[in-house]
Formats: structure tokens, C-alpha cells, sequence
């Protein structure tokens, strides 16, 4: 008599027999779906999680609330903010960036040059600007347009490089790794010049830096690595898609080898009194 499969029979509530291919049938299906290629790259990245993980506490609770993130390059902080609540919108400045985060979100992802956003006026009570300001040609029109589709008394959370004097930015030219390289109109924002930028529309409410020195130093490394792999620079820079990571599957997975020691090497930012290379702000829409 053929043997019966107990785990078939608790499956299906019936007795059941089956064979080798009907067990490997019914433990494929029950094992969890792989993670998605930006997730696992994301937990092998510390300026990733540092920068969801500050803009996540500017942001609050979002459960209920119409949200919009802006510049999100690859698209795994556009699926962690969906993941933690609210009803999102997202959109990029590059094509490239547009079909990265609409592999992994699949809906409400739009393109824009940064002239004009594609959203009705008042229509969201948190935006967020994760990685777009210093790309975007004409910074006073953009935050024109985030104060038009913000409501009043809603949120605005601007990331953005810290415009310091430092000698790592020197080592970074010299390494092409300058401002053109990486997309960027402008170097970045002090406090004050942010604060006036949004005036017309937002009251500057709170802002830090974050990123140090040896978090920077990593940053550095990895950009001449991936420069060094051929990938071409776009108006956001050079952007990780899941088609690189396939592509170079064996040196990303070189880089997971060793993430312990990178993640040892940002550590020591705490040792560092400056200032950090990342500015984040909150803000409120007038009105």
C-alpha cells in the first residue's frame, strides 16, 4: 500500500497519499517569499538606515494620513514609509529612479523635473524630500510647489547634504566624486539658507545633522567602488537598481562579507564633535 502523508492530510483536512513531488509541492508553497533585492541591500547599508531611520521620527505616525515621498532613488524608503502606514505617493526626477521604486511599490509612482509636481493643490498632510532638493534646477520653484500640495498645518520633512568645509570633500573631488558626479545643482544647505528657502510657505520647526565623519569615509569608498564598476551618473547620481545588483551579484555579496566591519567603522562617528555631513528639517505649511 502507498504511505500516507500525514502533513497532506492535515493540509487539504483529508487522508491523502502522495509522493516525493507532492511534499516539495506543499513545502514550497509554504515558504516565505524572498526578500526584495533593495530590502536586502538596504539592511547592508548604514547611511540607508540612518537616513530612514531619521526621517521616520521627523515624520511621526502616518496611519491615516495622504503622504508623498520625494527622491527616493532605488525605492526601498518609499517601501518602508508605505510599510509603516498611511496612503503614499512617490515621485523622481529620472526615469531610471521612476521604474526602481515602482518595481518595488507598484502604485502612485510619478515623474517630475522639479518645475511642477503632479499633485492637486493641498493634497497631502506629510511630504517628505528624501533625496531631490539639491538636484532640482530651481530650488525657490520647487518649494513653491511643495508649499501648493501641502495643506496647511501639514508636515515637510527636507533631507539633504549639510553644506559644510570639510577635507573629506576635497578627497572626494579629487576622487571625481564631485557635486556634477553625483547630480547635484547645488552642494547643499546650511540651516539658515533652508530656513529662508522655505519661508514663503513653511516655519522652519526643527532640524539636525547627522552623518559624520567615518559614516562619510564608508560613503567614499563604496562611491569610488561603484564608479569603478562602470555605472554612469544621472541627474540623481548614480542609483543602485536591482539590474546592477544581478549584474554584480558576487561583489555585492563580497560587500555583505565584510558589512560588520563597515558597520564598526561608522561607529566611531561618535567620537567625532563636528557637525554632520546631513542636514534634516522638519517644517510647517503656513496657513
Amino acid at each position: 500500500m502507498r504511505p500516507r502523508c500525514s502533513a497532506c492530510a492535515r493540509r487539504w483536512g483529508r487522508r491523502s497519499s502522495c509522493g516525493r513531488s507532492d511534499v516539495a509541492e506543499a513545502l514550497a508553497s509554504a515558504a516565505p517569499a524572498p526578500e526584495p533585492w533593495a530590502l536586502a541591500l538596504f539592511r547592508r547599508s548604514v547611511l540607508k538606515q540612518r537616513k530612514y531611520a531619521e526621517i521616520a521620527a521627523a515624520l511621526g505616525p502616518t496611519d491615516g494620513l495622504r503622504c508623498l515621498d520625494l527622491g527616493s532613488d532605488n525605492g526601498v524608503v518609499s517601501l518602508l514609509l508605505r510599510r509603516a502606514g498611511g496612503r503614499w505617493a512617490s515621485a523622481d526626477l529620472t526615469e531610471e529612479a521612476v521604474a526602481s521604486i515602482r518595481a518595488l511599490v507598484t502604485t502612485d509612482v510619478h515623474r517630475t523635473d522639479g518645475t511642477g509636481l503632479p499633485f492637486g493643490d493641498a493634497e497631502f498632510d506629510r511630504v517628505v524630500v528624501v533625496d531631490m532638493l539639491e538636484h532640482v534646477a530651481d530650488d525657490a520653484l520647487f518649494a513653491a510647489e511643495l508649499a501648493r500640495i501641502t495643506r496647511p498645518g501639514g508636515r515637510l520633512v527636507v533631507n539633504t547634504p549639510h553644506l559644510k568645509r570639510s577635507a573629506l570633500r576635497r578627497v572626494r573631488h579629487a576622487l571625481g566624486q564631485t557635486d556634477e558626479k553625483h547630480g547635484h545643482r547645488r552642494p547643499g544647505y546650511t540651516a539658515e539658507g533652508l530656513g529662508a528657502l522655505l519661508a514663503p510657505g513653511f516655519a522652519l520647526e526643527s532640524h539636525h545633522t547627522y552623518s559624520r565623519f567615518f559614516s562619510e569615509l564608508v560613503d567614499t569608498a563604496i562611491g569610488a567602488g561603484l564608479g569603478a564598476l562602470g555605472k554612469r551618473s544621472s541627474a540623481k547620481g548614480m542609483v543602485v537598481t536591482g539590474d546592477d545588483v544581478g549584474r554584480h551579484r558576487k561583489l555585492f555579496r563580497a560587500y555583505g562579507a565584510i558589512y560588520p566591519g563597515v558597520w564598526l567603522v561608522s561607529r566611531l562617528d561618535a567620537l567625532v564633535p563636528a557637525s554632520g555631513y546631513m542636514l534634516i528639517a522638519t517644517a510647517r505649511r503656513r496657513g
